[in-house]
């Protein structure tokens, strides 16, 4: 999952205040008087992290293990949501929402949220985390036909599952019908109080087996990475937790609130020590 490629568009923040004022960076919409971000947003605890979907991570270069992930998750599933009598768009993210390697790639439109996730895992606050902000709206507006078309007869800047039933029919329908390496993102049907609550945006490539950063790089006006120092994390993910930005809400149940609670009551001291034993020479 690592890559050592240095990004051009990487902001490093020095603080708390910085990075709230970086996630709203262009969000002021003159002609509406409204602040509305057109970003997407995906937090990470290692800032050297790839974008890799969850199929590409798990199966590797092999694109017609995605067909056989599918049809089986749909044939054995008891949801009516994911079963055959659905569109392949449902139980693709009904699919990725229940751990099944995807194509899908997890965004939100919450900075906050993308906070959340950045720094939710103290076994890895000795290393610098990461917020990927992508332009989602100029991203969508790249889209070849027909479902550019479609956009603009819908006037709205993000696909909506019920949009993408209507043109694409199936897995080798979207390679076929779009050309090679696009990217679209688009909403999810609420299914649960998880998707709510994370305020759920998903992107999806035409081609299962690259990883978004290299789609990304070639259009270096879509995107910003801002960097959060290992040393800020603590601060972010106490003011995170103070704001009720926590798994408790974010995955509501008994192991989002077992989860909020293990890494609440985890002493600072005690994950400062054991970072401290993992370094060299030590």
């Amino acid at each position: 999952m690592e890559k050592s490629i240095i990004y051009q568009n990487d902001h490093i923040v020095k603080s708390w205040e910085e990075l709230c004022e970086e996630v709203y960076h262009d969000a002021w919409k003159p002609e509406m008087g409204r602040y509305r971000s057109d970003y997407a947003f995906r937090g990470l605890s290692d800032s050297s992290y790839v974008l890799k979907n969850s199929f590409l991570r798990n199966c590797g270069p092999v694109p017609e293990l995605e067909y056989h992930l599918l049809r089986n998750f749909r044939k054995y599933s008891i949801s009516k949501e994911a079963q055959q009598n659905g569109s392949f768009w449902r139980a693709l993210v009904m699919a990725q929402h229940h751990g099944l390697p995807t194509r899908l790639l997890d965004w939100t439109y919450s900075p906050f949220v993308a906070m959340h996730f950045a720094t939710t895992n103290t076994e890895k606050y000795d290393v610098d985390g990461v917020i990927w902000k992508v332009d989602f709206v100029k991203a969508n507006r790249l889209v070849s036909e027909p479902l550019k078309r479609l956009l603009l007869e819908e006037q709205c800047n993000a696909f909506t599952i019920e949009m993408l039933e209507g043109v694409i029919k199936s897995l080798s329908d979207f390679g076929r019908k779009l050309k090679k390496e696009q990217v679209i993102f688009f909403e999810p049907p609420s299914l649960d109080e998880r998707i709510v609550n994370q305020f759920a945006f998903f992107s999806v490539m035409t081609d299962p087996t690259v990883a978004m950063d290299d789609w990304l790089e070639k259009h270096p006006g879509l995107y910003r990475r801002l960097i959060i120092p290992k040393e800020l994390k603590w601060e972010i993910r106490d003011k995170l937790d103070q704001a009720n930005i926590t798994e408790r809400v974010l995955f509501p149940g008994l192991d989002g609130l077992a989860h909020w609670l293990k890494r609440h009551y985890k002493p600072a001291s005690i994950e400062m020590q054991n970072n401290q034993a993992l370094k060299p020479g030590l």
